[in-house]
């Protein structure tokens, strides 16, 4: 019990002797050991990194899950030690209600089917953000978080220490000017030998760990480009998958539709109703005659390489995104490049009659814009 009570004492010693020491460079009454420029930079680089390693990172984890609540959940999961539980992306479970509205209203109909395929896309995307969020976490996140919880705590640690012994060494300064005995100066210089030594000591085991600055900024170096590769291949993804519902409604809207005019003979009456919800869509000539096949020949049935263009009415157009014939009576289209785009009788809308140089073809709308 006497040891304690000494070393507490002790150390309420030291405490007070730092705390004046402290007091007195505030106010100027007192000299302070500085740092060489070299240190100085390496402090403020190693606070650069920590505070921009911080704030990247609360970004991201905004980026990769923007409901807070979630994020809140997911932080005391981690705090417990404790495995997040599974949650559905917001595609998967839009993809669930457009499967289920799509049983409800009946999947052999037109918007059930529709419901149903563009619900598949959304879960194929949910997936592909899933998998996003969980590559981005482990070579992202979990390096960034370990420097902060790790390596910069460390170099904390052993900056407040080298405070400490700074603040001992100009005390010691302080008091062998102060002294005037040759014994208390004596006494003064031996403690100030002592300080000293620990001064310089703890100045390079924190010169080291600041210089380790660099290694770290390699480190996430190389995690920022698994986290760009990551995020590439995500969103490549994402859009092969619009591209190919794309292609899937382009090629089967036709078909809808006419079951749909089919089915409800009241919707080919109420053109007012029609003209208010849907968009203008651009007038494409039609051809007036068609050499060698009937006006009223089904549209599955027209052989485009039969059909001649007309003298006039004909348009250009814009080829948004690249399409791939699905088969002989199709053109295949590549983005950006311009063709001729004409109707024909009892085409279906939805399609047009494309030529490209000696090429020709059935082109869907949706992969064109119409110049005029």
């Amino acid at each position: 019990m006497e040891f304690n009570v000494k070393k507490l004492a002790s150390d309420a010693g030291v405490f007070f002797s730092r705390a004046m020491q402290f007091t007195e460079e505030k106010l100027g009454q007192a000299e302070k050991t500085e740092l060489d420029a070299h240190f100085e930079n390496l402090l403020a680089r190693a606070d650069c990194t920590k505070n921009w390693t911080e704030k990247i990172l609360r970004q991201t984890e905004v980026l990769l899950q923007p409901n807070p609540s979630a994020r809140v959940e997911e932080f005391l999961y981690e705090k417990l030690d404790r495995k997040v539980p599974s949650r559905v992306t917001n595609g998967e479970l839009l993809a669930q209600y457009m499967t289920e509205a799509a049983n409800d209203f009946g999947p052999g109909t037109p918007y059930g089917k529709t419901l149903i395929k563009v619900g598949e896309t959304q879960r194929r995307l949910g997936a592909a953000e899933r998998e996003f969020i969980r590559s981005a976490s482990i070579n992202f996140l979990t390096p960034l978080r370990n420097f902060l919880e790790g390596d910069w705590r460390t170099i904390s640690k052993e900056r407040r220490i080298l405070q400490n012994r700074r603040l001992d060494l100009d005390a010691c300064k302080a008091r062998l000017k102060k002294a005037k005995a040759a014994e208390a100066k004596a006494a003064a210089e031996h403690e100030l030998r002592l300080t000293q030594t620990e001064f310089d000591r703890q100045a390079e085991v924190t010169r080291l760990l600041l210089e380790g600055i660099s290694s770290t900024h390699v480190n996430h170096l190389r995690c920022l480009h698994e986290f760009v590769e990551s995020q590439t291949n995500y969103y490549a993804q994402c859009y092969q998958f619009m591209l190919d519902l794309q292609k899937q409604l382009g090629r089967f809207s036709g078909t809808f539709v006419g079951n749909a005019d089919s089915a409800s003979p009241a919707a080919a009456t109420s053109p007012p109703v029609a003209a208010a919800t849907l968009p203008a869509v651009p007038t494409i000539p039609v051809v007036p005659t068609i050499v060698g096949v009937p006006n009223t020949v089904a549209e599955g049935a027209l052989n485009p390489n039969e059909v001649k263009p007309p003298a006039s009415g004909t348009r250009r157009a814009r080829v948004l995104y690249d399409y791939e014939a699905a088969d002989s009576t199709e053109l295949a289209l590549l983005a950006d490049e311009m063709i001729t785009v004409y109707s024909l009788p009892g085409m279906d809308p939805d399609w047009l009659i494309g030529e490209r140089g000696n090429q020709k073809g059935k082109v869907p709308v949706t992969y064109l814009e119409l110049l005029s």
